[in-house]
């Protein structure tokens, strides 16, 4: 199995593979290195056959407190990591660059690990902030422990929200503009009622019980689970591209 500077890779049955965000002591924030690790940890697990559900954790008291914007070494997509998205003109000048930039490591990665052929799970717990966002949006199922709390602090710096915007359709427009007008930080439970997550459970529990989870849909053929992941994602996208109807 590979090893990986940010992240674990664990098989603990073998049809589920577990990835595990492992920057602790950042609080698992998520800088470039962690991005592309997770994206070769997912296409892994998609490529094996013997795979059929992924789960993506955090080490660590929490889930992630979203993208690590410090500058550091490795910190230029499509310079220091080969992009695998299509957008291209990383090293044009000015903004033309910075978008480029943009769409690969937010935008189109986001996309792609939510249109991977497997179930993935995210099993949340702590606190999951802006980016960290990101992660658990772009799953199948969110199962949180009691103590979760999810923030996107992003109009507070001068922002409009995440760049995988899908509040609205996470949380329905006005809580969506609640949730990004005021910064506050939700707890599980009303994440919950607002149909964002799919199960809260008591924190010594989450493993546990995400991996009995995992364990169940395992047990579904393969061929099924991707083609309703897909219809499932692709009346969603539709959805979203429409936006509201008229009556």
């Amino acid at each position: 199995m590979s090893s990986f500077e940010t992240i674990l890779v664990e098989r603990p049955e073998p049809a589920i593979v577990r990835v595990v965000m492992n920057r602790p002591e950042a609080r698992n924030a998520q800088n470039l290195q962690m991005t592309y690790d997770l994206n070769a940890a997912f296409d892994a697990a998609v490529q094996d056959n013997a795979v059929k559900v992924i789960i993506l954790a955090g080490n660590g008291p929490h889930f992630s407190s979203g993208h690590d914007l410090r500058a550091g070494g490795k910190n230029a997509a499509g310079v220091d990591f080969p992009p695998i998205g299509h957008w291209g003109g990383f090293a044009e000048a000015g903004a033309h660059g910075r978008f480029a930039r943009e769409q690969e490591i937010y935008l189109q990665i986001t996309r792609r690990w939510r249109n991977l052929a497997k179930p993935v799970i995210a099993e949340v717990h702590g606190k999951c902030i802006a980016g960290g966002l990101m992660l658990a949006w772009a799953c199948d199922l969110i199962v949180a422990s009691d103590d979760a709390q999810f923030c996107d602090p992003v109009v507070t710096m001068g922002v409009c929200g995440v760049e995988w915007f899908v509040h609205p359709w996470e949380l329905g427009p006005r809580k969506a503009k609640e949730f990004l007008f005021t910064a506050d930080s939700w707890s599980a439970q009303e994440a919950h009622q607002l149909g964002m997550v799919n199960q809260v459970v008591p924190r010594a529990e989450l493993s546990s019980r995400v991996l009995e989870l995992a364990r169940r849909i395992a047990t579904k053929p393969s061929f099924a689970l991707k083609l309703t992941k897909e219809a499932v994602s692709r009346r969603r996208s539709r959805s979203r591209r429409d936006g509201p109807q008229s009556e």
